[in-house]
């Protein structure tokens, strides 16, 4: 199967960043997603740091982003995304691995400084993330429900 793939390849050096992220719902068919701060929206998770599995970075992230602890119920899938990052003045290519988590339990306050993070429907959530790859894990993910 072809793994989709978002944004432009353009002729650069792109940096390969593979990241790990999970889809959350809440009793009210509410999904989580994080807010960066340049203001773009994204599901929680993040790049795979060193030797860690996609779960174990998943696990981290949760704590980082959210303060949770979570238990995976499915992997959704790939998605590819090319794209230019201001903030790290770096092309990315980001290969990303999307889960779906059963459940979930806030065990601390996020343990990154100044993690933001919201409740919102899948319908919202399709208008606020920034990255294809993301959209596509959350259309994804309501085929199945």
């Amino acid at each position: 199967m072809m793994i989709p793939t978002f944004g432009t390849k353009e002729e650069k050096d792109y940096q390969a960043r593979y990241a790990a992220y999970a889809i959350l719902v809440n009793q009210h068919g509410k999904i989580a997603i994080v807010e960066a701060p340049n203001g773009a929206f994204f599901l929680p998770g993040g790049e795979i740091e060193g030797s860690e599995t996609k779960e174990e970075a998943i696990d981290r992230e949760m704590m980082e982003e959210l303060g949770f602890k979570v238990d995976l119920a499915e992997y959704l899938g790939q998605a590819d995304e090319y794209f230019y990052s201001r903030h790290r003045d770096t092309y990315f290519y980001n290969p990303g691995y999307f889960f779906v988590a059963k459940n979930w339990e806030k065990v601390s306050e996020p343990t990154e400084e100044g993690s933001l993070s919201r409740w919102v429907a899948p319908e919202e959530a399709m208008v606020l993330l920034k990255r294809g790859s993301h959209k596509w894990a959350v259309e994804n993910w309501l085929k199945k429900v």
